[in-house]
């Protein structure tokens, strides 16, 4: 299964599409493998044991980032010895690894693997997991009882730092899935469509106190649009018109510069559908300001 993942992957980048893909699963010894069912924890009829974890957007469960460096997840409804919970704590006692798949939006998943069932909490109805290397081959549980203290140890703080690490991609993924939805997909400057040559750029930068991971300090721009706006090329107003510091307006280069990124200059944004999710005119502001400096410096 990670093997298949891995090459999904490389198709379909960092996010999975639960339909067909997901759904279907793969061919393993002339049989279909399903990877993901009706419910969060999933086990293949031909499995004893469930193969793999999924949290969806908005779901029954409360799923998330506890203040340590664990991914905590749900219990299967109330009932401790329900057979969905059973079988992760089954996982957690042979170490048995296992895929997460992680709900950004519907029918959108972030998939990570190995993980790692390391804590079973009762009275917060919780498990608690770590991610391990995508590289290391997955250790027999029969090997696990001839570890030694150094290597657990080890271990551990792989699997933490790693861990830490998805956490860090799980945010970076779920805003790049908003902004791109909101901006259906297109740069809003250009309006091109691939998707494997969109980013989602921060109005504000996430490192600073205003930088927040929402649409609304978000753009869904093309690599070469959110170079330039990253570097000051160009600015947004509060009003969402495009403007070009004056220094790149009287270069003279090829067509490149002239229709994508002098041609911009007077042109408004094309903004998403939702109001809510129009960007901010206050971050706008901000940036704008620095954009100005940036266009006046010698």
């Amino acid at each position: 299964m990670f093997e298949w993942l891995a090459s999904q992957r490389s198709i379909h980048g960092d996010v999975l599409p639960r339909r067909p893909l997901l759904e279907q699963g793969f061919e393993f010894r002339g049989q279909r493998i399903h990877v993901v069912g009706p419910q969060g924890i999933f086990k293949p009829r031909t499995m004893a044991v469930p193969l793999s974890i999924t949290t969806t957007p908005s779901g029954p469960y409360d799923d998330a980032f506890g203040p340590d460096h664990f991914l905590r997840y749900r219990y299967r409804g109330n009932d401790p010895d329900h057979h969905d919970n059973v079988g992760l704590r089954t996982a957690m006692s042979y170490h048995l690894p296992l895929v997460y798949f992680h709900g950004l939006l519907p029918g959108r998943y972030f998939a990570v693997w190995p993980v790692y069932v390391v804590g079973d909490a009762p009275e917060t109805l919780t498990f608690s997991i770590e991610v391990d290397a995508e590289k290391l081959d997955p250790v027999a549980p029969s090997m696990r009882v001839w570890e030694s203290d150094d290597v657990r140890r080890k271990t551990s703080l792989r699997r933490q730092y790693v861990t830490v690490e998805t956490r860090r991609r799980l945010h970076q993924q779920a805003f790049r899935e908003r902004v791109l939805k909101a901006y259906r997909r297109q740069c809003a400057l250009c309006c091109l469509r691939h998707e494997e040559l969109l980013d989602a750029a921060h109005i504000i930068p996430d490192a600073e106190p205003e930088g927040e991971p929402e649409v609304r300090n978000g753009l869904a721009l093309c690599r070469l649009h959110h170079a330039a706006f990253d570097r000051f090329f160009l600015g947004i107003r509060p009003d969402y018109t495009i403007r070009v510091r004056p220094a790149i307006l009287a270069e003279e280069d090829g067509p490149t510069l002239r229709y994508a990124i002098q041609g911009l200059h007077g042109r408004r944004i094309t903004l998403p559908r939702r109001r809510p999710d129009h960007p901010s005119p206050a971050s706008l502001s901000l940036r704008y300001d620095r954009f100005l400096e940036k266009a006046a410096a010698p």
